[in-house]
């Protein structure tokens, strides 16, 4: 069963799932923020949601905690338990279950004074009654009109409320079983989950990125400036210094990562006057601005950028120059799963092939560095090289020579 107290800040809570049990194989003895007595209260919080999926290692430095999941026998993120966990109190709760009893599907809608009447006359029955003004509860149904739970209608300069409809799920178990285990947000789909009968997945994922949950609020903040087209100011914690900086954004585009899962941030800055990216996981706060009248004209600049990113960085010049990158890999004839890999993986390049053994790949992008990690993975069939930045294209060779000098195989020949 989960720990019974409610949490307030999940801001908190996310720092430590993800330093602690997702990245950082950390041991209580190195939380130095705060107090020891509140690592051991989060840490029973997490342990009352992901007690089957933790494992510890003792070391040397002591006890270290981590995740353990196996996606192949696990097919829902057992991440999302974090954010069924909501802080109430009980005057939250009284007032809930009474407004929904009043404001049922079908029913006329009521205005304020008929909602605070009848709350009144329920609670009278109580020898100590509690007792909700009228700002309070005009609070409230506001929120829950934000939510989309009740629905507020205005006839002149009378105000009423009612429910907002319907409370089924009107999608298939199927559609939100994916949903929820890929979309961005998923754990919108694992709550309308807990509504529907269990039954056994049909998917099961070779793949399963899932510690974006943890980021989904901030993610959904993104995607709501987005929509209304909004400045926003994000607060950025490096996770090397732990230093705090503070951007005004225009958010533009949410780009994921098909080969690790991690979400990135295509925004332009303020502050350097051009589009870049910037990691959702190191954002720990969005606050959203003033409308962004450019918001058009700033998206049609990225989508033209798009053709020319090979991964998610603009280049230390905003994308004001391209960068030419081009090198020939050389394969034996029954090795043509080579050439199929190059045009799976060329994303924004070209693939030409010279000869039954020979292939070439080139590509104009901002920043020529993306495709170095790539490019390593042909170490042993490359035959020629070109790159527009000498300087990287120096590096590049410079780091080969370095291998073959481990190796002991004579110099780097290719160029």
């Amino acid at each position: 069963m989960a720990y019974s107290e409610r949490i307030k800040n999940f801001g908190r809570i996310r720092d430590y799932m993800r330093d602690f049990y997702v990245y950082g194989f950390k041991s209580r003895e190195d939380y130095t923020l705060k107090s020891a007595r509140s690592y051991d209260d989060e840490r029973r919080h997490l342990e009352s949601w992901l007690g089957d999926y933790m494992r510890f290692r003792q070391g040397k430095d002591g006890k270290t905690v981590f995740l353990s999941i196996d996606s192949r026998r696990v097919p829902h993120n057992p991440l999302y338990a974090a954010w069924k966990t909501r802080s109430f109190t009980d005057g939250d709760i009284t007032l809930h279950f009474h407004l929904m009893d009043l404001l049922r599907p079908g029913d006329a809608p009521k205005t304020l004074r008929e909602i605070l009447d009848g709350i009144d006359a329920r609670l009278s029955a109580f020898h100590s009654p509690r007792t909700f003004d009228e700002s309070t509860v005009r609070k409230k149904l506001k929120e829950y009109a934000e939510e989309g739970i009740v629905e507020i209608q205005k006839d002149g300069k009378t105000v009423t409320y009612r429910c907002a409809g319907d409370d089924t799920v009107p999608v298939s178990r199927d559609v939100l079983d994916f949903f929820s285990e890929t979309a961005p947000c998923g754990v919108i789909g694992s709550f309308l989950l807990d509504r529907l009968p269990r039954q056994v997945s049909v998917f099961s994922f070779k793949h399963h990125y899932i510690t974006g949950t943890m980021d989904s609020e901030i993610l959904c903040s993104l995607l709501q400036a987005m929509h209304d087209r909004r400045y926003v100011t994000v607060t950025r914690r490096s996770r090397n210094s732990g230093r705090e900086t503070r951007h005004l954004l225009v958010p533009l585009r949410v780009m994921i990562s098909v080969q690790s899962g991690r979400q990135y941030l295509m925004a332009y800055s303020e502050d350097a006057c051009r589009i870049r990216s910037f990691r959702i996981d190191g954002i720990i706060s969005v606050l959203a601005g003033e409308i962004c009248g450019q918001f058009d004209e700033l998206r049609t600049r990225l989508r033209a950028m798009e053709p020319h990113l090979f991964g998610v960085s603009t280049g230390s010049r905003g994308g004001e120059a391209l960068q030419h990158v081009d090198f020939t890999v050389r394969y034996r004839p029954e090795e043509e799963y080579i050439y199929q890999r190059l045009l799976r993986e060329r994303r924004c390049g070209t693939v030409e092939r010279l000869s039954d053994t020979e292939s070439r790949f080139s590509a104009d992008v901002y920043d020529a560095s993306e495709l170095v990690p790539w490019m390593r993975t042909f170490l042993c069939r490359l035959v020629e090289y070109h790159f527009s930045d000498k300087a990287l294209e120096a590096q590049f060779r410079e780091d080969l020579e370095t291998m073959y000098r481990m190796y002991g195989v004579g110099e780097a020949s290719p160029s």
